[in-house]
């Protein structure tokens, strides 16, 4: 079913009845609510305010925590390396010289190769499936951590680690997006991606509290893996039973809210709902130089994002505290991130603005480098404490913003999966970046490394500002050359397939 519907209040037309091409119509009611009914007259649904936002609690309570969990095994599964080796890691395994840093950059080579494959297999057999198997996975792959004895042991399972979780975070992203309207979406991913911090902060806690685990029988920092590892293979068992494949399967609604999620997804989510993947025209993506620009800002992204998320433990340490007191100083800092992150995307929701506020990711990034390295950490405590917030308010809401704002203007399901498949992991391989701009010969100040992530955090916003000024600028000419005002909210997506080339297309910016 495809429905051929102009928004409500769109200055395009004032239709009264809108058909769709399996006999059913949207009737606009005198109270200006769309309806909608069969051939014969029958109302099978009142799209009104009230009925939409009961749809949405229903995602929000029966799917959103899921996936928020899902990922903060995700989180919690790829970062408790940083943990682990302020507690004995590296002396366990006779790690020498880099070969630290290089278990950590190997998960990110096998991490890009595989996420657009399993991103496309997403697509396919549908992230309800794809995401609770490679979360068994990655849970397999902790918990086997416990069993290495040596280099070769732990960076083999690093590489299967990275394999296992390449495609998550992207498929999580399209999952959402049949799910949500654009307007939506901000909010909702953002408190499934403020998991994250919530995981960074809950494993400095478990860190703390598992080493003071006192054991003659394996090393204490392999209990970490042992708890972490078990809690999300048992997870994902229960996820890949629990989780629909889309509004249309969820058990959990009537006929009626199935037919209005069907409905909201087609006038401002996709072009097709549900279509089936082409993967020819899906990467048609990379025709819009666009694409290769937002490809650069998830470059700019992925240095800051993967430095604190690897090393804020490190970061930590220069202000002179033990092992135990380093790990739990980190949670602070990673909370107040969730907090920023949240606020934000609520903000960029109710604005409909999205540039503006990753740029403004971008500048905390920037500063709480800037900062770190500037000062006298010894003499300035405090002030130094504080800059390792702003580095974590500002890597947590470019990733998720960045993910929603070109989302959002790619109304073709197949062309997203592809783009965000490969956007997220490439912000991701980054990591191979700041892996290795942390030196264990720049300890503890770590100037190098902070001021190449402060770089890179400068580039992100000097290009975001461009993209976001040339969407702005783009939206005028086309509305001139129209002859008249057309907001984003006036077009329905399924008419946006092509995206910029569409004559009707408005940039979500």
């Amino acid at each position: 079913m495809e429905y051929d519907k102009r928004s409500q209040d769109s200055p395009i037309s004032d239709e009264k009845i809108l058909s769709t091409e399996d006999g059913k119509a949207i009737e606009i009611s005198d109270s200006g609510e769309p309806v909608l009914t069969t051939a014969d007259g029958n109302t099978l649904a009142i799209i009104s305010p009230a009925a939409e936002r009961a749809l949405t609690r229903k995602f929000d309570l029966r799917i959103l925590p899921v996936l928020a969990i899902m990922y903060l095994f995700n989180s919690l599964d790829k970062s408790n390396l940083g943990n682990a080796k302020t507690h004995g890691l590296e002396k366990t395994l006779g790690l020498k010289g880099t070969q630290y840093n290089t278990i950590l950059s190997v998960f990110f080579v096998p991490y890009v190769l595989t996420a657009p494959f399993l991103g496309i297999l997403g697509k396919q057999y549908g992230p309800n499936r794809v995401l609770p198997l490679m979360m068994f996975a990655f849970g397999s792959c902790t918990l086997l951590v416990t069993a290495a004895k040596n280099f070769a042991g732990i960076m083999t399972l690093r590489w299967f680690l990275g394999m296992s979780e390449s495609a998550f975070f992207p498929l999580v992203i399209y999952y959402q997006t049949t799910f949500y309207r654009r307007g939506e979406l901000a909010r909702r991913l953002a408190i499934f991606y403020a998991a994250q911090s919530i995981a960074s902060a809950f494993g400095g806690l478990l860190a703390f509290g598992v080493f003071q685990i006192e054991s003659d029988t394996i090393a204490e920092w392999r209990y970490l893996f042992v708890i972490e590892g078990c809690c999300t293979i048992l997870f994902s068992i229960f996820a890949f039973f629990y989780l629909p494949q889309s509004a249309a399967t969820a058990k959990f609604l009537s006929p009626e809210e199935k037919e209005l999620a069907y409905y909201r997804m087609q006038v401002d989510s996709s072009s097709v709902v549900n279509e089936k993947f082409n993967l020819r025209e899906s990467f048609k993506i990379f025709r819009e130089w666009t694409s290769w620009l937002i490809l650069a800002i998830e470059i700019c992204l992925g240095v800051p994002l993967q430095s604190v998320q690897l090393f804020l433990p490190q970061i930590v340490a220069r202000l002179g505290y033990n092992a135990v007191k380093t790990n739990l100083y980190t949670v602070a800092p990673n909370v107040s991130g969730a907090v920023m992150l949240l606020i934000l995307a609520f903000a960029s929701d109710y604005t409909r603005w999205r540039f503006p506020f990753v740029a403004l990711g971008f500048l905390f990034t920037f500063l709480g480098m800037i900062v770190y390295v500037g000062i006298d950490v010894k003499s300035q405590l405090h002030v130094a404490y504080f800059a390792t917030f702003m580095m974590t308010w500002g890597t947590s809401a470019p990733s998720v913003l960045l993910d929603v704002w070109y989302n959002n203007n790619i109304a073709h399901e197949g062309r997203r999966v592809v783009l965000t498949s490969i956007g997220v992991p490439l912000a991701n391989l980054m990591g191979v970046v700041s892996s290795n701009i942390f030196q264990n010969k720049d300890a503890p100040k770590y100037i190098p490394a902070l001021a190449t992530t402060a770089a890179f955090g400068a580039t992100g916003l000097a290009l975001t500002l461009v993209l976001g000024a040339f969407m702005m600028f783009d939206n005028r000419r086309r509305n001139k050359k129209a002859g008249r005002t057309i907001e984003v909210k006036d077009v329905p997506t399924e008419r946006l397939r092509d995206g910029p080339r569409v004559e009707e297309f408005r940039w979500f910016y």
